[in-house]
């Protein structure tokens, strides 16, 4: 097994996350099997019960693992399915250790933070990277690891120490520390300065760790004399030194990292050119056209994301990166507008005047309407209100989680006239609960309570737009991330007023899609479809709410076409002039078989998305 660990200097947020994913694309563009680890220094366990604001979104697995958003990054990014293990936390291994103390484990000696805490957080990392992540069997060839803050913080001694130790434990030839690192310019002088780097490095060195390869953060490229010093003073090769840039999208890093010879270099380091497997130039071919197609959009699509953490984007990332893929999918750009609930409120128009008139003008310049999901009663009735509008007005609406147990609030009031219909989560004395604790919560302990991971729904109609957006699959499994649901002894009265209820569990008793039959796109999923969205696999219901919002839903639903489905299904590949010249077929074992087409496919021509035209 060979690591890549991926540390971070000078200032946090400098996309330490990014980069590890992109030099896990690069590497698996190679011919590697890639997986990934997230080490996180803070006591928590889990990210289940941080806040979004502070920490940005808690991303969730299929294993019901809540855990640090750049695990959503790696999945995106690599096309793998991690487990809640790939995420290492101080609170996790302190807790492994003590239970391990209590047991007797250690028979009497003295637990330390050396050796214990750092064999343990050594033997975690062994354990997991073995994990096949890709579906297939065996283990990778390549585990990429981040530790998570900043060198230099005392929270991550312990890691910085297991780490060094862990170098000299699995022995030169198979660890590749790529240390990322700022490079600011100054306005007063505008030149690219090298010393926060420099510092950063004799920091990291200071700790027992020397990187191979120093990766520089920056606003433009850099100047050939600033890498010249860098490569003096941080004793690193100038073909060890990758500049990255700002670019316009993320998926030009991978091509930053290719264009550099940054996977040459990592090679070098692993000696994996001495290895029995054929290794290839990088293949981004697909990164390459995606990266360039976003940039090339110019027709916008705007949407209103009405949420209460809208001041951090990191609170709705997977969201946003699902709206990304969606528009990209139908050829938009996307133009996203953060609406705070509140200020969409009643209260606020008398408050915060000035913030409510333009709360309410971005909803209503808005060609589709998102509310996501999220906790508390703070913000809630804002929500209903941009519910209203949407389905009052016919503009695309999609419900997440709370946004689908909003829609079902918004209608009892509305339609049914249930004025004090409402959740026992923000009214416990509701006299229409349409939303109600689930049976099998703890209101006692906050983490890992609720009903997390995949999760089976199954569609009770073909007809409906939910599963025709989903290939008129019979089924689907979604990861799922709440505590509260659709009261289903309500569910009668609401459907004989008009709501579909048209996915389920499989005890029939849980709701988990809805629509709204005469509506132009109304739709609410109990589950969280965005942490499945992949760039080149965008979610469906993601893909609906964008097509709808910029008028081509019925293009995306024509059934002649069979336009999208979760099942592996052919994809086409054109030969630019929108002729379709090739079929993949993919097969149970995941390959791909490769025919020539001499015809149209079912009436239509493809393009390299799967979506016919």
């Amino acid at each position: 097994m060979k690591y890549v660990v991926v540390t971070g200097g000078v200032v946090s947020g400098l996309g330490k996350g990014v980069t590890a994913s992109s030099i896990g694309a690069v590497l698996k563009a190679c011919g590697l099997r890639v997986t990934t680890i997230k080490i996180d220094p803070y006591l928590n366990t889990d990210a289940g019960t941080m806040s979004p604001i502070e920490h940005g979104e808690v991303y969730v697995l299929d294993d019901g693992g809540e855990v640090d958003l750049d695990l959503g990054n790696y999945e995106r990014f690599l096309d793998i399915k991690l487990t809640r293990d790939h995420n290492i936390t101080t609170g996790k291994v302190y807790q492994a250790v003590i239970n391990k103390e209590r047991r007797g484990d250690y028979l009497g000696k003295t637990v330390q933070v050396v050796p214990h805490i750092t064999d343990e957080i050594q033997d975690w990392i062994e354990r997991v990277a073995i994990k096949p992540v890709d579906g297939k069997e065996g283990p990778p060839d390549v585990c990429v690891i981040e530790l998570g803050g900043t060198i230099g913080d005392i929270e991550s001694m312990h890691f910085i120490e297991a780490l060094g130790q862990f170098s000299y434990r699995v022995g030169p030839g198979n660890f590749c520390l790529v240390h990322v690192s700022l490079v600011p310019v100054l306005n007063v002088v505008g030149e690219q300065k090298t010393k926060p780097t420099q510092h950063s490095v004799r920091g990291l060195r200071g700790l027992g760790l020397a990187p191979d390869i120093l990766a520089c953060r920056s606003t433009e490229p850099l100047e050939e004399h600033v890498t010249t010093k860098l490569s003096q003073f941080c004793h690193v090769p100038i073909s060890s030194i990758v500049n990255l840039h700002d670019v316009t999208n993320i998926w030009h890093i991978p091509l930053l990292l290719r264009d550099q010879k940054a996977h040459e270099a990592i090679l070098k380091v692993l000696d994996l050119q001495l290895v029995g497997k054929i290794l290839r130039e990088p293949k981004l071919a697909e990164w390459t056209e995606r990266a360039s197609k976003f940039d090339r959009l110019k027709t916008p699509v705007k949407i209103a994301m009405v949420g209460k953490y809208t001041t951090l984007s990191d609170s709705y990332l997977s969201v946003l990166k699902a709206l990304l893929h969606a528009s990209v999918a139908m050829e938009r750009k996307l133009v996203l507008e953060w609406v705070p609930s509140c200020d969409l409120e009643d209260s606020a128009a008398k408050e915060t005047p000035e913030a409510h008139q333009k709360a309410w003008k971005l909803l209503k310049g808005a060609d589709g309407v998102l509310v996501p999901g999220g906790f508390g009663d703070r913000g809630v009735e804002g929500k209903i209100l941009a519910a209203t509008y949407a389905r009052e007005n016919n503009v695309p609406y999609l419900g997440i989680c709370l946004g689908m147990q909003i829609a079902v609030i918004e209608f009892a009031r509305s339609v049914m006239k249930l004025g004090g219909a409402n959740s026992t989560e923000f009214d416990p004395a509701t006299t229409s609960p349409c939303v109600i604790f689930m049976p099998e919560g703890s209101k006692t302990q906050m983490g890992a309570t609720m009903r997390l991971g995949s999760r089976r729904t199954y569609f009770l109609a073909n007809n409906c737009k939910s599963a025709k957006l989903y290939g008129n699959a019979t089924s689907i499994d979604e990861r799922h991330r709440h505590r509260y649901e659709v009261n289903p002894e309500m569910v009668p009265e609401l459907e004989k007023a008009g709501l579909s209820f048209v996915g389920k569990d499989e005890s029939g008793r849980r709701m988990e899609i809805i629509e709204l039959p005469k509506h132009v796109f109304f739709i609410g999923a109990q589950f969280h479809p965005e942490f499945k969205s992949r760039p080149g696999n965008p979610s469906p219901l993601f893909l609906g709410l964008i097509a709808a919002a910029s008028g081509q839903l019925d293009l995306l639903l024509q059934r002649s076409c069979g336009v999208v489905s979760l099942k592996p299904a052919p994809r086409y590949i054109t030969n630019g002039t929108g002729t379709a010249v090739l079929a993949i077929k993919p097969y149970p074992n995941g390959h791909a078989k490769k025919k020539p087409l001499t015809s149209l496919v079912n009436g239509c021509y493809a393009n390299g998305n799967g979506i016919h035209i």
